[in-house]
């Protein structure tokens, strides 16, 4: 994942670690902001088992970054498992509504992206 271009069927399901190896989940879906032409976020899911119990949780891409070893597909999210349950989230079955700022807003201030 070296390109600064990635399509989004690239980066959709595609497995996320903390810094200490812990698998904090996978990329679900880009949320786009149209009218600015940029990735307001990224929807990471983690918890449950097997895909049931898991919430989703939205992370500004800016808060991502590549693996250190270029032959894993892997993003890597500076987050404790602990702090990721903390962090701005929502059950899949009710996403955040796509013209709430103040939920936007809210994601990029826990992880300090302004």
């Amino acid at each position: 994942m070296e390109s600064r271009l990635l399509s989004s069927s690239t980066l959709v399901g595609t497995s996320v670690e903390n810094a200490t190896g812990d698998n904090l989940g996978q990329i679900e879906d880009l949320m786009i902001n149209w009218k600015e032409g940029k990735v307001a976020y990224a929807v990471l899911s983690f918890g449950g088992f097997l895909g049931i119990g898991d919430k989703y949780f939205a992370v500004p891409l800016e808060s991502f970054k590549t693996s250190p070893d270029p032959d894993r597909n892997v993003l890597v999210l500076n987050e404790s498992k602990e702090r990721l349950k903390n962090s701005p989230g929502f059950d899949k079955d009710h996403w955040p509504s796509t013209a709430d700022n103040v939920f936007t807003e809210k994601v990029y201030k826990h992880y300090n992206v302004l």
